[in-house]
């Protein structure tokens, strides 16, 4: 197993701020929407060769796929504005919160995979219309020296952590995903946007506390060195950092849990193959090629017989935090209007 190769790559493809447009691809020339025809997948998680990687993969075991890399900020906005002409198969590598948008906009098949009693189908979608393929911790990682660290979020508004922690741009998908984080805990149905006033008074708190990321700064070198020893990061950051910084960070693991980003699988709606597109998606979600999908290119994946043939250090980093439990329906509907009013009112 190429342990360097698997670490460098990143454990998921799914985050939207890693990911470039390429290109369309959306044209089948008429074949992909007859019944055993070309599969049309659109995804996010198609750089870094996983695109070709796939379609020959999948020719391999009889299937003619043809991948369409779409960047994640796109990829969703994409699907709807061909609802009423699909285009696409598939759809996989976005998140929950881009799901929910398709969901609410009726864009997607109800199936089930062959798999499912081989993940945690809460990572997915309770009315079935999408699956977990892999996962993405979000955590707080922390100088392997510091003592006595913050347990949680809410300790760092204390003055001891004043400019000691350094909070990623809500403009990418890890800063985004853990506002909406630590604002779920304080979820009102009669607060602004959905959100009690102590809600908004302490994300104010911590923001203002905290450091927010500077462009071309090495945020991970000022954990490492100390000197400002708390930093948000995806969990593939924590272990390729670990690994090629010779590194080792403490994990700040809430009480509450850590927000989870979960790539998905899903069967559009609008098209003759939908069969063919399940039998695919319970190839492509398998145990065995989702081991593969691993080896290849470092994702973590929710199949439990796939995850099993993880690297140690994967199995420790996973073990040390768990999921945070959250309605990503009520994050999809407020997101966009929370970082509007937090860039706005609080970031200075």
């Amino acid at each position: 197993m190429r342990i360097r190769k698997l670490l460098a790559l990143g454990i998921c493809g799914v985050m939207a701020l890693s990911l470039g447009a390429c290109g369309s691809g959306g044209d089948n020339g008429g074949q992909g929407g007859e019944s055993g025809g070309q599969l049309i997948i659109y995804t996010n998680s198609g750089s870094d060769g996983r695109d070709a990687w796939l379609e020959e993969r999948a020719a391999q075991d009889g299937f003619d796929v043809e991948v369409v890399q779409i960047a994640a900020g796109d990829l969703a906005n994409r699907i709807v504005s061909e609802k009423n002409n699909v285009q696409a198969d598939l759809v996989f590598g976005l998140n929950n919160v881009e799901y929910e948008k398709l969901k609410n906009e009726d864009t997607m098949e109800k199936w089930e995979p062959e798999w499912s009693g081989e993940v945690d189908l809460s990572l997915g979608d309770p009315d079935g219309y999408y699956y977990p393929l892999v996962i993405q911790p979000l955590v707080n990682i922390m100088n392997a020296d510091l003592e006595n660290p913050p347990q949680d979020y809410t300790d760092l508004l204390s003055e001891e952590w004043t400019d000691k922690y350094t909070i990623l741009g809500f403009g990418g998908g890890t800063g985004k995903t853990m506002l909406a984080g630590f604002l779920v805990r304080y979820a009102d149905p009669d607060g602004e946007l959905g959100i009690s006033d102590e809600g908004w008074d302490t994300i104010k708190q911590w923001i203002q506390n905290g450091h927010m990321e500077a462009e071309g700064e090495d945020y991970v070198g000022a954990v490492i060195d100390g000197s400002r020893p708390i930093c948000e990061m995806w969990g593939s950051g924590v272990l390729q950092n670990e690994d090629e910084r010779g590194a080792s960070f403490q994990i700040m693991s809430p009480e509450v849990g850590v927000p989870y980003v979960t790539e998905q699988i899903a069967i559009l709606k609008g098209r003759n193959n939908t069969e063919q597109a399940i039998e695919f998606a319970n190839w492509f979600g398998s145990a065995q090629i989702q081991e593969e999908w691993m080896n290849e290119f470092g994702t973590i994946p929710c199949n439990t017989g796939a995850y099993e043939k993880a690297p140690e250090n994967v199995k420790e980093f996973v073990d040390s935090v768990h999921q945070q439990d959250i309605d990503w329906a009520f994050v999809a509907e407020n997101l966009d209007a929370w970082v509007e009013k937090v860039e706005l009112e609080f970031v200075q």
